[in-house]
């Protein structure tokens, strides 16, 4: 997945999001018709039962396509999306797994998508090209205060955008 560069982060190359690559983290909701048994070809089922749900619009500044530390929630799925159509990107590790350059892996999302991961998906971003962006994100109400376990890089990593 990485290359190690002399004096530069890690290269991370963002693959293209499909329900297949993103399953082992949770699962990609698209848009359906209202009524429908499943409005999506995956339904997001969530876990919100160990708190209170809490769906709030985070306002992200710019903060380009690097990072250096990677975070899990184990009492909550999370479920993230841009406003507006914008493009963004995401690191994940698989729930259980030490965040590494062999275990981690990076998606591009698309403006018209969320993501839902599973309980204890390790996740760096969203990260994104431009100016400050809109992100819907349901979690539960205390879940960055009581249930947010992080993992710092030796060195950080720089996301490869897709072609």
């Amino acid at each position: 997945m990485g290359i190690l560069l002399d004096g530069e982060p890690e290269v991370l190359t963002a693959e293209r999001l499909t329900h297949e690559a993103f399953a082992p983290f949770g699962c990609v909701v698209e848009p359906g018709l209202d009524g429908a048994p499943e409005p999506a070809p995956v339904a997001a089922t969530l876990d919100l039962s160990q708190g209170t749900p809490r769906f709030y619009i985070m306002r992200l500044a710019p903060r380009g396509l690097e990072f250096d530390r990677i975070t899990y929630h184990d009492r909550v799925t999370q479920t993230l999306g841009a406003m507006g159509g914008r493009e963004w990107y995401m690191a994940v590790a698989p729930p259980g797994t030490e965040p590494s350059a062999a275990t981690l892996r990076c998606f591009h999302i698309p403006g018209d998508v969320a993501v839902r991961m599973k309980r204890g998906t390790w996740h760096a971003g969203p990260y994104f090209d431009g100016p400050a962006c809109d992100f819907f994100n349901l979690e539960l109400d205390d879940t960055n205060v009581v249930d947010h376990t992080n993992h710092h890089f030796a060195r950080p990593f720089r996301i490869l955008p897709v072609a």
